[in-house]
């Protein structure tokens, strides 16, 4: 007979107020997929708008289940927690190799990102080594990475954190710069756009999906809030402003370009206006201030796997610091297919991650799979779409990319 899971005790003596957890959990969500909605809108037409809102319905519901799984045992503390109670100690490591291959491939977007709108800013900018003429995105990536560089030296990121933890901001002044760009800057809202486009639907999905990537973090911000009962709201919260700010930016920046979008939708922005460049500014700063958050966690995982010898030296961690920018440098430098590489992400990563793994955890941990319920159904409801939007968008990104090449 399947078994509901308990609750525990939901209030501490210390930790997160109601506002901060908000916060944390809207900054958790709200990122680089901004700059890609718009893009997303044009691949599939304003109807993949409904796949927009059902995406957001379904992960919104996975993360409450993530919550009720971490009920289940008060010791679980993450979601590699979540994944070994489920599932086991293999359970635990398939899921750490999902969560960093997914960090690993965001910190390349990162230095593409960067890449693409420095050429944007300085279009005539490029490098002679000789013989060898260095184009200005590629150069820009190469010194993208120069800069980050010393970060990743850090071993105390508190700094970082607390810059990066402006995204909520960045994000809300980068919609502000585009919308005034349309309005006073000479754009308009004029473009129609396509009802639909049924071809463009894989990629839409798929760049949907980017946007609510942040369950990795729900049991963090659970497990830091002073009073738990009050998560539900918590999340509410945070995917109603997440979800509105990403759909405005799609259909402001649609509105103004229409299928002439381009994969990132500061591209477009005439870089005269002042409006244009704050929010191309903006972004700039985004993956210098988070690339380190981003790979080290890959590099502590990488740690892990050494010998008790080796593991805690300082030499050994530069190194693989080192040598994991190195590499991500090198796969941006030859591979310039921002919105392919987001796409990919989001049918492989992000679907793991927010849509399937949460609901089979929850049905392993509380047993509901024991007998049906509309429960169940709804939850074999959405693994089926994220399996179906994973494998689709997997093999339509896959087909573009080859195809861009």
């Amino acid at each position: 007979m399947a078994t509901e899971l308990t609750t525990p005790l939901t209030q501490t003596t210390t930790g997160s107020s109601f506002i901060k957890a908000c916060f944390n959990g809207t900054n958790a969500f709200l990122g680089i997929g901004l700059l890609t909605v718009p893009y997303a809108l044009a691949s599939g037409g304003w109807l993949s708008l409904l796949f927009f809102f059902l995406i957001g319905i379904m992960t919104f519901y996975t993360g409450i289940l993530l919550k009720k799984c971490m009920d289940a045992n008060p010791s679980i503390k993450s979601y590699l927690d979540i994944a070994e109670h489920a599932f086991g100690r293999k359970g635990r490591i398939i899921v750490m190799i999902i969560m960093n291959s997914e960090l690993y491939l965001v910190a390349i977007g990162l230095l593409i990102l960067e890449g693409d709108n420095l050429h944007k800013l300085f279009p005539k900018f490029m490098v002679k080594l000789g013989t060898i003429l260095v184009d200005g995105r590629q150069s820009f990536v190469v010194i993208t990475a120069l800069v980050i560089l010393p970060s990743m030296l850090l071993t105390d990121l508190s700094i970082l954190s607390y810059v990066s933890a402006t995204g909520i901001f960045s994000c809300l002044l980068i919609f502000g710069s585009i919308l005034c760009v349309g309005a006073i800057g000479g754009v308009g809202f004029n473009a129609r756009g396509k009802l639909l486009n049924v071809n463009g639907i894989p990629t839409a999905v798929s760049l949907y999906i980017v946007c609510f990537a942040g369950h990795p973090v729900i049991p963090t911000i659970y497990t830091s809030m002073r009073h738990r009962h009050q998560f539900s709201k918590v999340l509410l919260f945070s995917f109603v402003l997440t979800t509105f700010t990403y759909a405005s930016t799609a259909m402001v920046g649609y509105l103004m370009y229409g299928d002439s979008v381009e994969s990132q939708i500061t591209l477009n922005l005439p870089t005269t206006e002042v409006a244009a460049k704050v929010a191309i500014y903006t972004t700039l700063l985004i993956p210098v201030t988070r690339y380190a958050l981003m790979i080290t966690p890959v590099a502590t995982a990488i740690e892990g796997g050494l010998s008790e010898n080796h593991k805690n030296r300082k030499l050994v961690k530069l190194f693989i610091r080192i040598a994991l920018l190195l590499s991500t440098t090198i796969v941006a430098f030859v591979f310039p297919y921002y919105e392919n590489l987001m796409a990919i992400v989001g049918s492989i990563f992000v679907v793991l991650a927010s849509f399937v793994l949460p609901c089979l955890c929850f049905l392993k941990a509380s047993g509901s799979y024991q007998s049906w319920s509309y429960k169940l159904i709804g939850i074999i409801g959405i693994i089926v779409f994220g399996i179906m939007a994973g494998v689709i968008g997997t093999y339509s990104s896959i087909s573009e990319l080859l195809h861009d090449m």
